[in-house]
């Protein structure tokens, strides 16, 4: 514990006489642990938002204007018989172009200027994501399609999943960009840390001629990096929440609207918690890897 609080004071110390260059560390990490927390944030919030989405998945099968009662009954019986469909209803013209209406309200007059009704009849069936795999919702869809009187059958799965595919083509390449400002931030902490060396050499160099402990000599300079990483983690975790907070009063209404979801969560307090913890390792292994050059670090006279 005496070794703990020696490096403690030292590190603070050393921070407050260096506290420009220092600043440039802790803000390579502040923005390190920024990047990867809003892509943390932007995952997290995706995730749910697809969750939803798959959970109310349908599948609308549009019938053509020459549909004959036979087609269409043998449609509907097709819904029935399947063990995929948990509920389906009958959508008439009239209604659909009623639910365009309200739905978009700004395009009505576009939809009223045509000849007759242009909005096509359909069944719309509710096909959640548990009920079966994607082969076998496309080879129901399939079938649909076959039917004569049906003109098209859109299933929301496929572009649920194509929107899964991206999300995660996107997150890979954001882990790469914050796996080189990762390694970048522990490099400018071990530089940071290591001008504190080179202006400690010859306290260092009688502290090892008296037979100091390595925890002595070496540990101030690992608290350090500890703390400029704690620091700058915790700065970025801070803005993190200022911006969600801040888009939610100003975008909150129009994202719920857009995406019909309330998607604009924070990280779990855990995530959060965890982030600080890895901006502390980075400049740990930043400090470590200053305070291991000690032996080389040149004395004085």
């Amino acid at each position: 514990m005496r070794a703990i609080r020696y490096s403690f004071e030292e590190a603070v110390v050393s921070l407050w006489r260096r506290r420009r260059s220092s600043s440039l560390s802790v803000a390579t990490i502040t923005a390190a642990v920024l990047v990867l927390g809003a892509l943390l944030t932007a995952s997290w919030n995706l995730d749910g938002l697809l969750k939803q989405w798959a959970a109310a998945a349908e599948m609308s099968v549009y019938l053509g204007d020459d549909v004959t009662p036979a087609a269409r009954a043998t449609v509907e019986q097709m819904l029935r018989e399947s063990d995929l469909v948990t509920e389906f209803e009958f959508v008439s013209k009239e209604e659909a172009l009623a639910r365009f209406t309200r739905d978009f309200a700004d395009l009505a007059a576009v939809a009223e200027q045509g000849a007759g009704n242009p909005m096509p009849a359909s069944f719309e069936a509710r096909v959640p994501p548990m009920s079966g795999d994607a082969a076998a919702v496309g080879q129901l869809a399939a079938r649909f399609e076959a039917v004569a009187g049906v003109d098209d059958v859109r299933l929301d799965q496929r572009w649920i999943e194509r929107l899964s595919t991206a999300v995660m083509v996107v997150r890979g390449v954001g882990l790469g960009f914050v796996c080189l400002l990762v390694v970048a931030a522990a490099l400018t902490v071990a530089n940071v840390v290591r001008l504190a060396c080179v202006a400690r050499s010859d306290e260092i160099e009688i502290m090892r001629l008296v037979g100091a402990p390595l925890t002595y000599v070496r540990g101030p300079f690992v608290l350090e990096g500890i703390l400029q990483g704690g620091v700058g983690a915790s700065v970025a975790v801070a803005l993190l929440a200022a911006g969600l907070v801040a888009g939610e009063s100003l975008y909150g209404d129009v994202v719920r609207q857009v995406l019909g979801a309330d998607v604009m969560s924070f990280l779990p307090p855990a995530l959060g918690a965890l982030l600080v913890f890895g901006g502390m390792a980075v400049g740990c292994v930043g400090g470590l890897i200053a305070a291991l050059s000690t032996r080389e670090t040149p004395t004085s006279g």
